[in-house]
C-alpha cells in the first residue's frame, strides 16, 4: 500500500475515533426530568451565560416553545474557570426571577445578546443597566446567605448527575420520555414527535349540572 494512502487512512481513523469520543461524551441521561405540572411537554435547556452556542440558541428555543404553546425549563450549568463571570451572572439571572419569570428570562436574553461586550469588571454594570430600564432596585449584598447560589448549583449538581458535560445541552422531555437535542433544526420535530407520543391532555372534568328547584 503506498505510503500516502497509508498516512489517509490513519487519519482517518484518528479521526472517527475523535468523533466516537464526541459523541460518547454527548450522552446524557434525562430520563429523571420532567415537564411542570400541567404540561404534557417541555423543552429543558442546560446553559451557561458566557457560552456563545447558548448565546445563539436561546431566541430559538422560546421561537420553538411558543410555536408549540410548551414551557421552557432553564437550568443553570456555568463551565467554570473557562467562562469567568458565567456563575456571577447566572445568580443575578435568579435575583431576576424573584422579580417576576419574565423577567428572569428577559435578563437572560440581555445578557447573551450583549456577552461579546461583558467581563468580569464590568459585568455588574450591565446588571445596573438592566435593573435601572426595569425600574428594579438592586441589593447592596448580591446574595445574602447565599440562597441564588445554592440554586444555581443545584442545577449544576443535576447536570452532573444526569452526564450533561457541555452547553447548551437540550431535551425535549415528556412523563414518557426525554429526547436530547444533537442537531438544532431538528427541534421542532422533536417536539411534535414527542407531543404526539405524549397522548391527548387529560380532559378536564365537567362541573355538575345545577339542579333545579321544585316548585310547587
Amino acid at each position: 500500500m503506498a505510503p500516502k494512502l497509508m498516512k489517509l487512512i490513519a487519519k482517518a481513523s484518528v479521526f472517527l475515533g475523535l468523533m466516537a469520543l464526541c459523541v460518547n461524551s454527548r450522552a446524557a441521561d434525562g430520563s429523571s426530568l420532567k415537564p411542570p405540572a400541567g404540561a404534557r411537554v417541555a423543552i429543558v435547556v442546560f446553559e451557561d451565560l458566557e457560552c456563545p452556542s447558548c448565546a445563539n440558541a436561546y431566541p430559538k428555543i422560546w421561537d420553538a416553545a411558543h410555536a408549540h404553546s410548551i414551557p421552557v425549563l432553564l437550568r443553570d450549568f456555568p463551565l467554570g474557570p473557562k467562562h469567568p463571570w458565567s456563575l456571577k451572572a447566572a445568580v443575578w439571572a435568579r435575583f431576576f426571577d424573584t422579580q417576576s419569570e419574565k423577567m428572569g428570562i428577559e435578563f437572560r436574553g440581555y445578557i447573551f445578546g450583549n456577552q461579546n461586550s461583558i467581563n468580569p469588571s464590568n459585568l455588574r454594570q450591565y446588571v445596573q443597566k438592566f435593573a435601572d430600564t426595569n425600574h428594579v432596585a438592586l441589593p447592596f449584598a448580591e446574595d445574602p446567605g447565599e440562597k441564588l447560589l445554592a440554586k444555581v448549583n443545584a442545577d449544576h449538581a443535576l447536570g452532573d448527575k444526569i452526564g450533561v458535560n457541555q452547553t447548551p445541552t437540550i431535551f425535549v422531555v415528556s412523563n414518557k420520555e426525554a429526547v436530547e437535542l444533537v442537531q438544532f433544526e431538528q427541534l421542532n420535530q422533536i417536539i411534535e414527535d414527542v407531543q404526539k407520543r405524549a397522548g391527548p391532555p387529560p380532559a378536564v372534568p365537567k362541573a355538575p349540572a345545577a339542579k333545579k328547584k321544585k316548585t310547587g
